[in-house]
């Protein structure tokens, strides 16, 4: 049978047997167009009936050295294994080449961070109340910042966690397994802070460190919603979460000379690859400093 045939009997089994939406029809069509001709860039005598798998990789291949994103890929190539299952099963081709092809990994999004200039700005800069509102939500800001712990392990510390004296911090992370945190005097001080004005201002019910005004433990809810709010006053990132600051730090560490390993640790990660992706971070953010500085970049 014709290609042409081929191809337009495979649309119209989608548009009518399987029902799919005309964005899908036309992207399959594209794809399928694309890999024909492609194939007839590498052979005048191959055609869809005679393409063999190292054909369809070398077509995935062709479209990634073109630039196209890897969800991009990964689509071309559902429309191509789509019309070769529906071909094999109408006996059109004698195997199925796409079969056996797997797409690129999906790249993953980098980690969004604050920059050092916008916490300081926020931290040092804004003007802070001493009430108890204000002084507990700068400190939760501060712990998130010099300490990377999950928002989970905030809420739950209670007051044996902090260790003033040692200057380090207890936490109980994923599958209860437990880490010791070091922090600065800057932050120390702040704690201390907080606890006298905690004691004063609240009536504890839980041996929780962070309360709410009725002496209960501060939800997790409560404490996005202020993260969420003070950090919009310095940055428009899209996601202004708990795990933004966490973000944060890890690539401020590394930004100013601290070990990938060192870095793991702080963070309680099972695996080095999980941190490694603070490296492209800081790589990301050198090419920008490097575009936005060098007169001939």
């Amino acid at each position: 049978m014709a290609t042409l045939m081929m191809i337009d009997q495979f649309l119209n089994y989608l548009r009518y047997e399987r029902n799919r939406s005309p964005r899908t029809v036309q992207l399959y069509e594209e794809s399928l167009r694309d890999f024909e001709t492609y194939i007839q860039g590498v052979d005048d005598c191959l055609s869809l009936q005679t393409a063999d798998t190292d054909v369809v990789r070398g077509w995935v291949e062709h479209l990634m050295d073109e630039g196209k994103k890897a969800t991009t890929v990964n689509l071309a190539l559902s429309g191509v294994r789509t019309f070769y299952r529906y071909a094999l099963s109408r006996h059109l081709v004698a195997k199925d080449p796409a079969h056996a092809v797997t797409g690129p990994k999906k790249d993953k999004p980098l980690p969004q961070f604050v920059r050092e200039k916008d916490m300081d700005e926020l931290l040092d800069d804004r003007h802070w109340a001493d009430d108890y509102k204000d002084v507990r939500a700068r400190t939760i800001i501060i712990l998130f910042y010099e300490t990377g712990i999950r928002l989970a392990e905030l809420v739950g510390l209670d007051d044996e966690d902090v260790d003033l004296d040692a200057l380090q911090l207890k936490v109980t992370g994923k599958r209860d397994k437990q880490r010791v945190i070091p922090f600065g005097e800057e932050l120390a001080a702040l704690l201390q802070h907080y606890l006298e004005l905690r004691d004063q201002e609240v009536e504890r019910q839980t041996t929780a460190l962070f309360l709410n005004k009725r002496g209960e433990r501060i939800s997790r809810s409560h404490v996005q919603g202020l993260v969420r709010r003070y950090l919009s006053e310095v940055t428009t990132l899209k996601k202004r979460s708990p795990h933004v600051l966490r973000h944060t730090f890890a690539t401020a560490m590394l930004n100013n000379g601290a070990g990938l390993e060192s870095v793991k640790k702080l963070l309680g990660h099972e695996s080095l690859e999980t941190t490694e992706i603070y490296t492209h971070t800081t790589f990301e953010q050198l090419k920008r400093v490097y575009n936005e500085a060098h007169p001939r970049a």
